[in-house]
C-alpha cells in the first residue's frame, strides 16, 4: 500500500469519525459487537476471537428488512457480493476471486448452516442464499479458514446460525412484507411464519418455519415483449427438533428445503443509455433448490464435550440460456442456439470432535471429518432445424445422419459427473503463556480423491466425441495455523495470525467443445498473514477494530473465456498478492443513539504472469488487478430510537459505497463506483406487533454489480419502497 493510499484511508477514517460526532442525534444502540459466535467451533464473544470475525444479529437483519445476502453482506468490511442469478451469486472476501461470474470449480468462500457445510467439494451447483427469517445471526469469517473448515475457504467463510427448537416455551411468529420496485409492473410480497412447540417441557421441542417470497421483475425482455420478465419466487421450509434427556446430553435434528424459481435471468444489455432491457429469444429461466438434513449429538464427558454431526445435502439446478446473444443465429439454420443445463449433486458429511472446557490455561480441540460428493450434470445446445439441415447436406457431415449428430435438434450434448471423497483430521490448542498472552496452534491433515468423468457425444459441430475418465486424482497436505494474542484487559486486545486455505482441482466441463483447451486444473492455496487490534473506549461507548493483512494466493485457479462464443474454462497460473486494511467503528453515546462504520482498503493483484493463449502477449502481466476486487468499500449506519416513548419509534439510515473494479482480466468495463442509501423506520404497536417502512436504493443508483461478458451484466435493483409487519408471541 502506497503513501497516497494510506493518506486516503486516514482521511476517510477521520471523516467518518467526524460524521459520527456530527450525527449523534440520529443514532441507536446496537449490540452486533457483543455477539457470541462459533468461529473456532466453540462459543466465544466476537471480540475475543483471534481473527477477523463479524456477526450480523437477528435484530440487525430485521432493522434492515433483510431478505437475502444482498441486503446485508456488503455491510461487512472486506466483503464484495457478486450478485448474479439467485442460487449462483457469490460472496467474495478480501478480493480472493478470479471472476465476477460463477467460479468454475469450488467457490473461494465456504458456506455453512449451523456449522454444517452447504458447499460441496467441487463445482457448486447451488450456492444457498438462506432467507433471513428466524435466523439468529450470520457469522462472516474473513481470511482463509482451511484448518477448521476445510476446502473452499480461500478467502473466508459464512456461517448461517438459525434458531433451533426451544423446549422451555411455546412461541410463534409471523412476518409479512409488501413492496414496490421502480420499473416493476407489480408488487413484491413475502409471507413467513414460525411456530415453536415444547412437547416435554425443558426436554423436547419442535420448531417449524415456512416462507414464500415473490420478488417482482424489473427488467424488460424486448424480444419477448415481456415487461418485468425476471420474476423470482422463493419457497422454503425448515424444521428443528431438540431433545435434552439430561443436563449432559443434547440431541438436535435440523432439516431445511429452499428453492429459487427465476422466470428470466437478471443481466441487462449495457447501453448507452443506461436501461433495464435485455433481449433473448427465450425466457432464460433458472430453477435451483437445496435440501439439507442434519443430526447433531453433544455429550458432556466432564473432561471434554463430544460433538458428533452428520448431514446429507441434495441440490438441483435447471436453466436455459440463449447463446445467440454472443453472435446471432446459427448460420446453417438461421435459428438461435439455445443452451440448457440440468444438474444434481448429493453430499454426505460426518464430523466427530472433542473440545476441552473453556476454563483453564490449556484448551484444546481435536476432530475428524469425512465428505463424499456425487454429482451429475447434462448440458446441451438446441438449434431448431439442425437435424434436417444435416440430412439435407450430407457432404458437410461425412454422411452421418441428423438423428445421430443432433437427435431432437440437440446440436451438442455433454454429460459430466464427479465422485469426490475428502477426509481430514484437525485440531487446535491454546495455551495461556501468562494471564494476558495466549498462543494458539492448529493444523489440518487432509486427503481428497476425485474421480471425474466428461463425455462429449456426437455433435453437429463435428468435434470428435470422447469419453474422458482420468485415473482418480489424489492429493493430501497439511494446513497449519498459529496465532498469538495479547489481552491485558477486557477492553483491549491485539493479535497476530497466520492461516491457510485451499481448494481442490477439477475438470473443465464447459471447454469440452473447444479443442485445445485444458480439460483439467489443479488445486490452489492461500496463505494469510494478519495483525489486528480491538479496543473499547469511554466505558464501551466507542468500539474499534483494526486489521491489516497480506494474502499470498498460489497456483491461482483463474476462470477465463474464449474470444468466440465466450466458452468458460479454468487454468492454473502464477499467483496473486493481496494487501489490505479493515476498520470497524461502533459509537454508542447514549442508549438511544448508535453509529457504525466499516471501511476497507484492498489491493489485489497478480504477482506473476497469468497465462492466457487468447490474450495479447500470452497472458496478463504482474500487477493486473483481480476481477471484482474493489480497492475501497465503505458502509455507514445511523440509528435513532426512543424505547421509552409511546410506540417506541425507531429511524435509521444506511449507506454503502463500492469503488470501481475490473469485471475480468481482459475487459475494459468496470463494476462498482456507486453509492447505495437505504432508509428504515419502525413502531411497536404493542409487545407483539411491530410495523416498519423501508426504502432501498433511495436515490435509484444504476450500479453495475458484475459483468461476466463485458457487454452484459447485473445491476442494482432500482428504488424499492415497502412495509413490513412482524408478530411474535414472546
Amino acid at each position: 500500500m502506497g503513501f497516497a493510499s494510506i493518506r486516503r484511508l486516514a482521511a476517510c477514517g477521520i471523516s467518518v469519525l467526524a460524521l459520527g460526532q456530527a450525527s449523534i442525534a440520529l443514532a441507536q444502540e446496537t449490540d452486533d459487537s457483543e455477539i457470541v459466535v462459533t468461529a473456532a467451533k466453540r462459543e466465544q464473544s466476537v471480540r475475543d476471537v483471534s481473527g477477523s470475525v463479524s456477526a450480523v444479529s437477528e435484530a440487525t437483519l430485521q432493522k434492515l428488512n433483510a431478505q437475502s445476502l444482498s441486503d446485508y453482506i456488503t455491510r461487512v468490511p472486506g466483503v464484495v457480493f457478486n450478485d448474479y442469478q439467485p442460487g449462483v451469486s457469490e460472496v467474495v472476501i478480501r478480493g480472493v476471486a478470479s471472476s465476477t461470474y460463477h467460479e468454475a470449480n469450488q467457490a473461494t468462500t465456504g458456506y455453512y448452516l449451523n456449522e454444517v457445510p452447504l458447499i460441496e467439494p467441487g463445482f457448486p451447483l447451488v450456492i444457498p442464499d438462506v432467507d433471513s427469517f428466524d435466523v439468529s445471526r450470520v457469522e462472516v469469517l474473513r481470511g482463509p479458514q482451511g484448518t477448521l473448515f476445510g476446502s473452499s475457504s480461500l478467502g473466508g467463510a459464512i456461517n448461517y446460525v438459525v434458531n433451533e427448537a426451544d423446549p422451555s416455551r411455546f412461541d410463534g411468529g409471523f412476518e409479512g412484507n409488501l413492496a414496490t420496485t421502480k420499473g416493476a409492473g407489480e408488487a413484491s410480497y413475502a409471507a413467513k411464519a414460525m411456530v415453536n412447540v415444547p412437547i416435554a417441557t425443558d426436554k423436547l421441542a419442535v420448531r417449524l418455519v415456512a416462507l414464500q417470497r415473490y420478488d417482482a421483475g424489473y427488467l424488460d425482455n424486448t424480444l419477448l415483449g415481456e415487461n418485468g420478465s425476471n420474476d423470482l419466487r422463493v419457497r422454503g421450509l425448515r424444521g428443528s427438533i431438540v431433545f435434552t434427556p439430561n443436563e449432559a446430553t443434547r440431541i438436535s435434528a435440523l432439516s431445511m428445503y429452499q428453492e429459487y424459481d427465476l422466470d428470466d435471468q437478471t443481466y441487462v444489455i449495457f447501453g448507452p443509455p443506461k436501461t433495464f432491457d435485455r433481449a433473448t429469444n427465450v425466457a432464460e429461466f433458472q430453477d435451483t433448490s437445496f435440501m439439507m438434513h442434519s443430526l447433531r449429538i453433544e455429550q458432556d464427558l466432564g473432561f471434554a464435550t463430544l460433538t458428533a454431526v452428520g448431514s446429507y445435502t441434495e441440490k438441483k439446478a435447471n436453466l436455459a440460456f440463449d447463446n445467440s446473444i454472443f453472435g446471432g443465429n446459427d448460420p446453417r439454420t438461421d435459428t438461435p442456439e439455445l443452451a440448457s443445463s440440468n444438474g444434481k449433486s448429493k453430499t454426505e458429511y460426518g464430523e466427530l470432535r472433542l473440545a476441552s472446557p473453556d476454563s483453564g490455561r490449556f484448551r484444546w480441540l481435536l476432530g475428524a471429518n469425512y465428505t463424499r460428493l456425487r454429482s451429475n450434470n447434462t448440458d446441451g445446445t438446441f438449434i431448431e432445424g439442425i437435424a434436417d439441415y444435416i440430412d439435407a447436406n450430407p457432404g458437410e457431415f461425412d454422411g452421418q445422419p441428423g438423428s445421430e449428430l443432433a437427435p431432437g435438434d440437440l446440436a451438442t450434448r455433454t454429460i459430466s459427473s464427479n465422485r469426490v471423497t475428502e477426509k481430514a483430521i484437525f485440531g487446535e490448542a491454546s495455551f495461556d503463556i501468562v494471564d494476558a498472552l495466549t498462543l494458539t496452534v492448529g493444523g489440518r491433515l487432509f486427503e481428497y480423491r476425485s474421480r471425474p468423468r466428461l463425455q462429449y457425444l456426437p455433435n453437429a459441430n463435428l468435434v470428435d466425441p470422447f469419453d474422458f475418465a482420468p485415473a482418480a486424482d489424489k492429493d493430501s497436505d497439511f494446513i497449519p495455523k498459529v496465532s498469538l494474542t495479547y489481552k491485558p484487559s477486557n477492553d483491549f486486545m491485539i493479535y497476530a495470525l497466520y492461516s491457510e486455505g485451499f481448494r481442490i482441482g477439477g475438470v473443465n466441463v464447459y471447454s469440452a467443445a473447444v479443442p485445445g483447451l485444458p480439460l483439467t486444473f489443479e488445486s490452489d492455496t492461500t496463505k494469510n498473514y494478519e495483525v489486528g487490534t480491538r479496543f473499547d473506549l469511554i466505558d464501551r461507548t466507542l468500539s474499534v477494530d483494526v486489521t491489516a493483512y497480506h494474502i499470498d494466493w498460489g497456483n491461482v485457479q483463474a476462470r477465463l473465456f474464449t474470444p468466440v462464443d465466450f466458452n468458460a474454462y479454468t487454468v492454473n497460473g502464477g499467483g496473486a498478492d493481496i494487501d489490505g486494511v479493515e476498520i470497524s467503528l461502533n459509537l454508542r453515546p447514549t442508549r438511544n443513539l448508535s453509529f457504525s462504520s466499516n471501511i476497507a482498503y484492498n489491493d489485489a493483484r497478480l504477482s506473476t504472469l497469468l497465462p492466457d493463449s487468447f490474450a495479447p502477449g500470452g497472458g496478463y502481466a504482474k500487477g493486473t488487478r483481480l476481477p471484482g476486487a474493489s480497492e475501497w468499500t465503505l458502509s455507514n449506519s445511523l440509528d435513532l430510537s426512543f424505547a421509552d416513548a409511546p410506540l417506541k419509534p425507531r429511524f435509521g439510515i444506511a449507506h454503502r459505497y463500492l469503488s470501481s473494479a475490473p469485471v475480468d482480466f481482459a475487459g475494459s468495463l468496470e463494476k462498482g463506483d456507486f453509492h447505495l442509501v437505504d432508509l428504515n423506520a419502525s413502531v411497536t404497536v404493542n409487545d407483539r406487533i411491530e410495523l416498519s417502512l423501508f426504502a432501498k436504493n433511495l436515490f435509484n443508483q444504476y450500479g453495475i454489480l458484475n459483468a461476466p461478458f463485458a457487454f452484459a451484466g447485473s445491476v442494482a435493483r432500482p428504488r424499492t419502497l415497502g412495509a413490513t409487519v412482524r408478530f411474535s408471541l414472546n
